[in-house]
Parts: C-alpha cells; structure tokens; sequence
C-alpha cells in the first residue's frame, strides 16, 4: 500500500522516508485491522474505533497537507485492498466476496466522513486562530504599536519598507437583492477579490477588507517598491473582474514600519479625493492630487478660493465649460468638441468667464487661482 500511495498520489512521493516508514505505515497498519473487525464482526466502526482515523486527519491538518491527498490516500487502500481480496478468493467464496464489498464500501463512506469532519475541524481551529493573529497583526501595524509578536507567530517578516494600499469596491449588481441574496453576493464579492489579491501578490496579504474596500499592507525591499507601484494598474484590472464591479485603489510608500500608520492615512486621504472628483478606476498615489489634498488640509483659503466662481452661478453653462476647458488642458478644440459646441460659442463662453471673475486663464496667476477654484467647490461640494 505504500508503495501504491508513493507511486500515484504526488505528495506521497514527497514526504520523508521516516514518516512513510513510521507515522504514515503505522495508520495504514491500524486501519487495515479497523476493516478487518468490520468484515469479521459484519458491524459498522463505532466512535471510539474511529479515534485513530480522527487523530491521524488532524494531525495531517496541522501538518498543512492537502484534504483531497488524504482522502486519496484512503480511497486508494481501499481499492488496493478490494483487489487483493478479489485475487486472493476461491471459487467457492462468491457469497463471501459480495459481503466484503459491501463492507468495503461502508468503510470507505464512514473513514471518509470522519477523515474530512476532523480535517476541516482542525483546519478551521487553525485558520481561526490565524486569521485572529493576522488581524491583531494588522491592527498594530495601523495604530503605530509593536507587532513584532505577532508577525513571528505568523512566520511573517516585518520588511524595511511598506506598500499601503487603500481600496474602494463598487456594489455588485446582485448586490442590490433584498433580505440573503444581496449580502450572500456581497461577501461572495469580497472572497473573489481576496482571492485575486492573494493570487496577484503570490502569498496571503495582511489586509483589513469588507465588502466595500478597506487596507491591504505589502511588506517589501526598498528596491522592490517601484515594481510593486506600477503593477498596482494591473491590479485593479484584476480585481475589477473578480469583483464584477468597479475597483479603485490608492497608495503610498512607507519607508519603515514605524510609518506605515501615516502612509495609511495618505493613502485613505487620496483615494476619498480621487472618488470625490470622480476620477475613473485605476491606481492614484499623492502626485495625482496634489493640489487637490493640500486644499483639503485645514486653512480659512478653501472657501474664499470656492467663492472667486461664485460670478459664474447664474450661468451653470459657463461653470461646465470651466472644469472642461481645464481638463482638456486648455485646448479649445477637444473642449468644443467635448462640450458639443463650435468654437465660437466656447470663445464667448470663455471671454464671459474672464468678464465675470477678472481671472484670464491664459496668464500663470489667472490659471492657477481658477484650477484652484475649481477644486476647491468640488471638494466642498458645490455643483
């Protein structure tokens, strides 16, 4: 049987000979002799004789080895063991051959059941317990406390400098289902996109995520920063697809643990300004709003920078050409096109602008005070 195991079941092959010629040959020895009561006594195992099974699976969780090579395992000295009784019968043992098969089966179905029962109780014992140091973990990375512990409990090293990456996940169409079906999608949402997340990062990310986005922390090498910041654009690709529903993330770079704190509050900060603005899908840092954040750090400037447009209310016409004007980096064709005007009619428009608030966006300082006054109703709101 050992060599069966050895020879068709991959991880098997992989194991030290120490363990196949011990542990592994011990239980196989144990069970063989838990069927051979079941076939002499024409009885089901009870609880207590399937003790060995239960242990042996948990130990097997523990060890991190898969469920489906276990079960393999059990399945396949089962067929092993039919065949050599099949070979071993007389003619005259047909009766007895039937019975066996039929006790092979029920072992197989009661093994099994027991196998995957213990397996998944002590998976679920140990993810648990994980999952609470991870977020312990995570907790004290944010708050700025020692977490030395708990990243060694984990096997997880605590890198000279730290991605911090912020997530807003858009609702999913199913989303919207009344009462089971819509929170069902939503927590079916957020395990695709930890899915992808783990599967981009090619290892369990320590993150604090809930179905409409959250933090993901990425431990790295100062020189591995850059790579990592530029692979972010793919990133969202991929988890928009998992999630079925629009991702956009914003980032910033510690370089230290003791700064990962307020590389988390940076990155918050931008991506509420990116979707504030609304700004498409994709992957912002700071130097994509910088104007924009530092209006939004406390000052009394805000409000009068908002009000420099104020001339422009009566006309919400001339408020729209503005902001598109200035997005198209002041280029009147793709402005006129955009906006479905000729050119002189935005001509017009532009001329009134400067009538209105005495600032010409053709010089610096009238340039900057109206980029600057845009943003700023924006970001407080005004339409």
């Amino acid at each position: 049987m050992l060599q069966r195991f050895v020879a068709e079941i991959p991880l098997y092959g992989l194991l030290p000979k120490e363990q196949l010629d011990g542990e592994i040959l011990d239980i196989t020895d144990r069970n063989l002799r838990l069927f051979f009561t079941m076939l002499r006594d024409r009885r089901q195992l009870l609880d207590a004789e399937l003790q060995v099974v239960v242990d042996s699976a948990a130990r097997r969780a523990e060890e991190r080895v898969p469920l489906d090579a276990v079960l393999a395992a059990y399945h396949l000295g089962a067929r092993f063991g039919w065949e050599a009784m099949v070979e071993e019968a007389r003619p005259d043992e047909a009766e007895e051959l039937l019975v066996a098969a039929g006790m092979v089966l029920i072992y197989v179905q009661q093994v099994s059941a027991a196998v995957a029962s213990a397996y998944l109780d002590e998976q679920q014992s140990i993810f648990g317990e994980e999952r609470d140091e991870r977020r312990s973990l995570v907790s004290g990375l944010l708050a700025g406390e020692p977490a030395e512990d708990y990243a060694a409990r984990l096997g997880i090293t605590l890198g000279p400098a730290w991605v911090v990456v912020a997530l807003h996940i858009d609702e999913h169409p199913d989303e919207g289902q009344r009462r089971v079906g819509g929170s069902v999608a939503a927590r079916r949402k957020l395990a695709r996109v930890v899915g992808a997340l783990d599967a981009w990062a090619g290892e369990q990310v320590l993150s604090q995520l809930d179905t409409t986005g959250g933090l993901v922390l990425l431990p790295t090498a100062p020189q591995a920063v850059e790579p990592i910041t530029s692979g972010l654009a793919g990133l969202v690709k991929d988890l928009s697809a998992a999630a079925g529903a629009p991702v956009t993330v914003a980032y910033a770079v510690a370089d230290e643990v003791a700064a990962v704190p307020a590389a988390a509050r940076q990155a918050a900060d931008v991506l509420r300004l990116v979707r504030e603005l609304g700004r498409p899908p994709d992957a912002y840092d700071l130097a994509d709003v910088l104007l924009e954040y530092q209006l939004t750090r406390p000052s009394d400037a805000q409000a009068a920078l908002a009000a420099l447009l104020d001339p422009l209310d009566s006309n919400p016409d001339l408020h729209r050409t503005l902001e598109c004007y200035l997005s198209t980096d002041l280029d009147r064709r793709r402005t006129a096109a955009a906006l479905h005007v000729h050119p002189n009619t935005l001509d017009y428009r532009l001329r009134r602008i400067i009538e209105l608030t005495g600032l010409d966006p053709s010089t610096a300082r009238g340039l900057q005070l109206l980029g600057a006054a845009t943003a700023a109703r924006r970001l407080g709101g005004s339409d």
